[in-house]
């Protein structure tokens, strides 16, 4: 039988990075060995679930790439069936009606967090009750929870993360399977889901590790196959600590809303508790799906590094075709300011697809590639206070080079060599380093200490556009007092 995997986000939330993780985990399996993903919504918490959360977690899923085989199927669709496997657990005798008033419950809990031993209580009652007493006081509409009865003994299943895992049975509480208001708890529909849907391989957080013990006993208690677990590791914060809110965006949505790209999102999660074994850290999906294996996963938890991300996230950008990232950049431009966006559009596409060709290796995500851009489509507005401290010191000296360089370029052919023989002839010419000339020209034309070579800026502003930046970087070193910094 081909294996069958399901992912299965309960739409309380958005797509957290910790359930993306999962999913990728059982996608890159199935699509390891040729099975199937099952994709299911857990949504038996109406209270909590929404449509909006759902289509958020469809979104994120699609967005990452990672595509279902069946569903998504809705877990409340399944009430009728999950119920029939709790009858069939009264019926014989693997489960039992608890009538406890909340007062009974509230003085079990308390004896038990005193003794810190399971008294099984409930169970007791129910027992001195008989069945046939309980059944006669359900069929008056009494209300009541229905208990598994945990047998005697230990669970053991062999984990495709841990290996040999155990639990003694006596440590585990007799859990509810169906609420007195004849809704199923997690556990039991769970186990019954999984068990119609034919699911072989359960690939999941090591949050759910103490829920797979009860879950085995249900399986049994029904007489079905237990499916393989996995119980990966939890994704912590950089503080050591379960990844929340605390941490910053933990919401995929999110992510891809500040300018990261799905595959360098896969490319991270997958390293969150998995090793290639080798020294590999950049893959394509392909790549990843190929090398991916349960036994490369390991036990110890792993740090959600966005320096990382953002590191990944920039390999990926410089490996992106330029023309499938300009529609990207241009929704990135429209975040930060419209009006970049629009002018943008107004450029020919080949000067567009030069721009972006140039920053995208130099970028970490779409907003500081769009922001990169800047200076290419808008006027400099200011210049950088840090940066102008250090190169338009002395104001009148570099003022001068500035205007010494205007006379220079407005003569030479517009080209990248040509400019930078132009240049660095003239510093020569002078007695000066180049970059006497270089820091005070990049200022000039960008307004930043940063950008990328300075002979392909000038080219991509062109004649015009550059020579104006210098001349209005002159006219702002006119105004500047003559001393060893800008006032």
């Amino acid at each position: 039988m081909s294996p069958r995997l399901r992912f299965a986000p309960s739409p309380t939330g958005y797509l957290h990075v910790g359930g993306a993780r999962t999913a990728l985990f059982n996608w890159l399996l199935a699509r390891k060995v040729g099975g199937t993903l099952v994709l299911r919504i857990e949504d038996t918490d109406r209270q909590r679930s929404s449509d909006a959360h759902t289509e958020a977690i469809l979104h994120g899923m699609r967005w990452l790439g990672l595509d279902w085989d069946e569903g998504p199927v809705f877990q409340g669709a399944g009430l009728d069936r999950h119920v029939e496997d709790v009858e069939r657990m009264l019926s014989s005798g693997k489960a039992y009606r608890d009538f406890s008033t909340p007062q009974e419950g509230e003085a079990d809990r308390a004896e038990e967090m005193e003794h810190g031993t399971r008294t099984r209580r409930a169970r007791q009652r129910a027992d001195a009750l008989g069945r046939d007493e309980a059944g006669a006081r359900a069929a008056r509409g009494e209300p009541h929870a229905v208990r598994f009865r945990v047998p005697d003994g230990e669970t053991v299943w062999e984990d495709m993360v841990h290996g040999e895992t155990r639990f003694r049975n006596r440590e585990i509480d007799d859990l509810v399977l169906l609420r007195s208001d004849g809704t199923p708890t997690y556990n039991l529909a769970v186990v019954s889901d999984d068990a119609h849907m034919g699911i072989t391989h359960v690939i999941r957080g090591d949050d759910h590790l103490s829920n797979t013990p009860k879950q085995i006993l249900i399986y049994e208690a029904l007489g079905l196959s237990v499916p393989m677990f996995g119980h990966v590791p939890l994704i912590l914060g950089p503080d050591g600590k379960r990844l929340s809110k605390r941490h910053g965006a933990t919401a995929v949505g999110a992510y891809e809303e500040e300018g990261i790209l799905p595959e360098a999102m896969v490319n991270f999660l997958a390293l969150l508790g998995w090793s290639p074994g080798d020294d590999r850290e950049v893959f394509e999906l392909s790549e990843l799906i190929e090398a991916f294996s349960m036994e490369r996963v390991g036990k110890k938890s792993s740090v959600f590094d966005v320096t990382k991300l953002e590191w990944l996230n920039g390999q990926h950008l410089a490996r992106r075709l330029t023309a499938d990232l300009i529609p990207l950049v241009l929704d990135a431009l429209e975040r930060a300011d419209p009006a970049l966006a629009s002018a943008a559009r107004s450029r020919a596409p080949e000067w567009l697809s030069r721009l972006v060709d140039l920053l995208k290796v130099r970028a970490r995500t779409l907003d500081d590639l769009a922001d990169q851009a800047r200076p290419f489509l808008a006027p400099v507005g200011e210049y950088d206070e840090r940066a102008a401290r250090k190169q338009f010191k002395r104001p009148g000296e570099v003022r001068e080079r500035l205007s010494a360089l205007v006379g220079v370029l407005a003569e030479t052919d517009w080209s990248e060599p040509a400019l930078e023989q132009a240049l660095r002839s003239l510093a020569e010419a002078r007695g000066e380093g180049a970059g006497k000339f270089i820091h005070p020209l990049r200022l000039a034309l960008t307004g930043r200490g940063a950008s990328p070579g300075i002979f392909e800026v000038l080219v991509l502003l062109g004649r015009d556009g550059a020579l104006g930046r210098i001349e209005a970087a002159e006219r702002h070193l006119g105004s500047l007092p003559e001393d060893d910094a800008p006032a």
